[in-house]
């Protein structure tokens, strides 16, 4: 019996003690991201958040569709630009500060046309 060894890479399953189905086939859930929309199709929210930050305010980027790689690209600029720190995950962009009608404006200059405003 020949066992398929080109699908048995251990490190594909970790946490997976052992199975007694011959026809197991083990799932590494690897999901595959979306592809990045252009800066003219995005629907980017902008607001200020002080929720679970000790009372600092950040400004909060949300809706971003696309790559973790553009998402923090993205970040990176506008926190370069507005000389503050922040970060970028999960598919919005924290800018520390009250920088709202900044982020606005540097959002319209990059092409992101459906930038909106948030409370």
């Amino acid at each position: 019996m020949a066992k398929d060894t080109k699908n048995n890479d251990w490190k594909d399953r970790l946490n997976v003690v052992y199975s007694t189905n011959p026809n197991f086939q083990y799932e590494t859930g690897n999901t595959e991201e979306a592809e990045t929309l252009s800066p003219n199709q995005q629907k980017l929210r902008v607001q200020l958040d002080r929720k679970n930050r000790g009372g600092k305010v950040v400004t909060l980027v949300t809706g971003f569709v696309g790559t973790d790689d553009d998402l923090k690209e993205l970040g990176r600029m506008l926190k370069s630009k507005c000389g503050v720190g922040g970060s970028a995950k999960d598919g919005e962009i924290i800018v520390q500060g009250d920088f709202k009608q900044k982020v606005i404006e540097l959002l319209k200059k990059e092409g992101y046309t459906q930038t909106k405003p948030v409370g």
